[in-house]
């Protein structure tokens, strides 16, 4: 390998949303995910109910402004 072009190698831990935690390898220091194999539907064989309205009230509260000014630009 040459020498100062690869990034740090480092032994993480990938946190995930339900409690699981699994060592690997990574460039990260600290990983979080919302979904691992363990709580994942496909392997779990269950149904889960993700926060879709959380998300999408986030999203149009993000771009609640944009929206005002659009339409106080077509009534102006």
């Amino acid at each position: 390998m040459k020498k100062d072009i690869h990034p740090e190698y480092y032994q993480t831990a990938i946190h995930c949303a339900c409690g699981n935690v699994v060592e690997a390898g990574s460039t990260k220091k600290d990983i979080r995910v919302e979904i691992c194999s363990k709580c994942h539907p496909f392997f779990t064989c269950k149904q889960k109910l993700v926060d879709t309205a959380g998300r999408i009230e986030r999203f149009r509260k993000k771009y609640a402004d944009y929206d005002a000014q659009k339409k106080a630009e077509k009534s102006a």
